[in-house]
């Protein structure tokens, strides 16, 4: 355990900043599985921006790597592609 006084904050600062990232990380990775699981055209297309919003987001503050955000993005555009 930490004896230094800022090494207890940091370990303070970082349990609730892995709380938050992995509550908006798993918030995330819901809305995809939804958008995956449309069937429906418009319904995809409607969930898409918020979607890649919600993924930008994470990526812009490093809860995910921006790679795999592109990844994400570029394979639901083309699921979307695909319903027609």
């Amino acid at each position: 355990m930490a004896n230094h006084k800022s090494a207890k904050k940091r370990i303070r600062q970082i349990e609730k900043k892995r709380l938050h990232n992995k509550y908006y990380a798993k918030s995330a990775r819901n809305a995809v599985k939804e958008l995956r699981a449309s069937t429906e055209k418009a319904t995809a297309t409607e969930l898409y921006p918020k979607v890649v919003s919600m993924l930008d987001k994470l990526a812009k503050t490093n809860v995910i790597h921006k790679n795999k955000a592109s990844n994400l993005k570029s394979k639901l555009a083309r699921h979307i592609n695909k319903i027609a």
